[in-house]
């Protein structure tokens, strides 16, 4: 039986959805991978998720700026391998860039004992923010509240298969409430909303 994990990807329409050995080259660093140390991609768990990754760093939090937003967003389907976990405090998870050594030195570690993958808290979508909907008879209802995941796989996934599922779109302006900054003003990068 096969089993798949469908995750959620903000791309700029320009690109394929994922790196390969060729673009991993011209990959920039982030939280999980130094430079030239990829191909690395990264997904998050739930659309919302993926959205509130391209806002964070892109330091967006005035609703005006996503007018100029026209992304596909894309829904991946990928194998189901064993997810490994960082050992790391919820400070270092959710860390600004200047932090990013102390995630990066964590997924050396583990790569270097076997892992492919991992998943840790979104740093982007605050606390409970990943919580879906809900229908019932009187329309749509908040689901309970739970933690964004990203999912880091190293390396390339040639059988991935991919959906645009939503072409030149951006986030609904109530996302904005919902991703956590990049520079936390009172530096407290957890602190739930």
């Amino acid at each position: 039986m096969h089993i798949a994990v469908i995750v959620f990807r903000i791309c700029d329409s320009r690109f394929p959805f994922l790196w390969t050995l060729n673009s991993g080259a011209r990959q920039r660093s982030a939280r999980w991978h130094a430079e030239g140390e990829g191909p690395v991609q990264y997904f998050a768990d739930t659309p919302p998720g993926a959205w509130s990754e391209l806002l964070r760093h892109e330091e967006i939090t005035d609703p005006a700026d996503l007018v100029g937003i026209a992304a596909h967003l894309w829904a991946i389907e990928i194998d189901d391998l064993e997810m490994h976990e960082p050992k790391l405090s919820r400070s270092a998870l959710g860390s600004s860039p200047e932090g990013y050594e102390v995630c990066r030195a964590e997924a050396r570690r583990l790569r270097s004992a076997g892992a492919k993958r991992i998943v840790a808290p979104s740093a982007a979508l605050a606390p409970g923010e990943g919580a879906g909907f809900h229908v019932s008879t009187a329309g749509l209802s908040r689901a309970a509240r739970r933690d964004g995941k990203v999912i880091v796989h190293f390396g390339v996934l040639p059988t991935a298969e991919g959906w645009c599922a939503a072409d030149a779109a951006r986030p609904d302006e109530e996302l904005l409430g919902q991703v956590r900054p990049l520079y936390p003003r009172d530096n407290s990068p957890l602190r739930p909303r």
